[in-house]
Formats: structure tokens, sequence, C-alpha cells
């Protein structure tokens, strides 16, 4: 583009005042400068704008066609200005997450719902998918966020911790003789378990821990969703492993009781990830924090 923005800005202004002293007063500039910027313009154009008379000025042909496009890309750039700080007010946009069927229903549907209500011009997109699925959706750039749960590594992915969670092991009255009493990893071991499928983070979780004391788990039941565990535990089908916090309605009902392990699963979190080289959007960030404050019992 010949030329710079500023000249475009002058030259509109005076078409608009129709003469170079309201161009002036309305930019704030002296008169000589809007007269130099608009001969720079045509200069540089190599095309006469404007045609001087004794009450000011009016457009040449060239002019005519010149404002035409320049009053139209100034007023784009103007939207485009008024998009920004819509975005970065929350005023407008659109947000995807990504994050697992458990962690969805269980920890992000109340955050979903509290930033809708405050931000209800920002589009929601929200895609299921397992951790690692999440974290490859990033690295696509098909979301904005993932929540997965930790620990999750990949390369230039950044991941914050906003929920802590523990896995306890539960299990029904068909299992009484476990009711009450410490139970050993070999011996949990030899229950008929019921767990989540080995592609799961939370599995691989729980293979290593016990993999640590040097027990290896061939579960009776592996399940694609979190909550059959506690289903199947309900009704006798074994022991399961399941997520305390997204647990706490079905353990003490039905006679369902929590197994008391030594040693316990180590404690780990849910997390927020992103990538690295993009950072956060404001609509991102905010989410974020509100997913924190819900975790901590804090207001945002």
């Amino acid at each position: 583009m010949k030329g710079n923005l500023d000249l475009y800005r002058i030259f509109c202004a005076v078409v608009r005042a129709g003469t170079f002293s309201g161009a002036a007063r309305e930019l704030y500039v002296t008169q000589p400068a809007v007269s130099q910027a608009v001969q720079q313009l045509e200069q540089r154009l190599d095309a006469k704008l404007f045609v001087r008379g004794a009450r000011g000025v009016t457009l040449t042909p060239e002019g005519e066609l010149l404002y035409s496009y320049a009053r139209s890309a100034l007023n784009l750039l103007t939207a485009g200005e008024g998009r920004v700080s819509q975005l970065d007010s929350l005023d407008a946009g659109e947000l995807r997450i990504g994050a697992g069927d458990t962690v969805t229903k269980w920890f992000l549907l109340p955050v979903i719902e509290e930033f809708h209500r405050s931000y209800p011009d920002v589009a929601l997109r929200i895609t299921n998918r397992t951790s690692r699925e999440t974290v490859q959706l990033l690295e696509e750039g098909r979301i904005d966020i993932g929540f997965v749960n930790l620990p999750l590594s990949a390369p230039g992915v950044v991941t914050e911790p906003c929920c802590p969670i523990h896995d306890v092991f539960i299990a029904g009255p068909a299992y009484d003789d476990l009711r009450g009493r410490t139970v050993g990893l070999a011996e949990l071991a030899e229950q008929s378990l019921i767990l989540l499928e080995q592609t799961s983070n939370s599995r691989r979780w729980i293979d290593r821990h016990f993999l640590s004391a040097g027990v290896a788990l061939q579960p009776a039941i592996e399940l694609g969703a979190h909550d059959l565990l506690a289903d199947c535990a309900r009704i006798g089908l074994g022991v399961a492993c399941v997520i305390e916090e997204f647990s706490r309605s079905v353990i003490g009902a039905d006679g369902v009781f929590r197994v008391e392990v030594d040693p316990p699963v180590p404690r780990r979190s849910v997390g927020a990830c992103y990538l690295e080289s993009v950072g956060l959007s404001p609509a991102a960030r905010r989410f974020l924090t509100l997913a924190g404050s819900r975790s901590t019992g804090k207001d945002a």
C-alpha cells in the first residue's frame, strides 16, 4: 500500500469536513500538517485528489474513487478494533473447551453454567475426549483450553493444576470382609477389580502405583466410563477404583463403602492445559479462574 494509514485518515477527514481547517480541528493537528499530508498522498499516488475553492475543497474523480475505498477500509479497521475490544471484555467471541466426560459432568458443568450466565455473548464449544485425545486436539488447534487428568506431559503444552482429586477403591455389601480394615496392594489385586480402560490417564496412574510395589493388576472388568465403575461396585461385581470427589453420592449409599488401602494412591489433580506458544485468550483465562475458584471454594 502506497503511503501510510495516517495519510488516508487525514484524507477522509478533509472529505468529511470539506476544508483543510475543519479537518485540522477534527484531528487536533495544524492546518499546514493537513495540507502537507494531502500533498504527500497526491504525490505518492500521482493523482490530484481535491479541487481547491474559495469555500473549501471538492473531490476530483480520482479523489472520489479513492474515498470510496479508503472510507470502507477505515470503517473495517474501526470495526475490527471494536471487535478486539469486545473479545477482551468478553462481549463477543468463542471459547473452545476440551475435556473428558467425567471431568465435564462432575467438575466443569457448574463452571460452564456460571461462565455462560456471566458472559452470554461468548459462544462455548465443548468437545469430550480422553485426556490424551484432548491434548491432541489442543496441539491441532481445534480447542483453546483443555481439562485433563494429571499428570500428563506433552512438549509445548502448559498444564496448571486446578482441582485436587483422590483415587479410592469402593465396594458393596458383597465385599464386607474388606470393610473396617486396611487392605494391602497385593491382597487388593487378588479381588475382582473394576478399573477404567488402560488407555485412560487415570488407569495408568493406578497401574503405576501398584507396580511401584511390585504388583501387576489384572482387572476382572475394564470400562470406558467412570460412572459405570461405581454402579458395578454397588451391585456387587467387584471392587472399583473411582475418583472420590466425583463419587460422593455413591459412597455410603446402598451399603457402598470405601476400602482403606495401604499405601493409599497418591493424590493428583485435574488440570487445565494450553499451548505455550499461544497462551490463554481473555475468555479462556476467565474460565480457568472460575474453575480454580470452584475447586477452592473462593469467589472468582
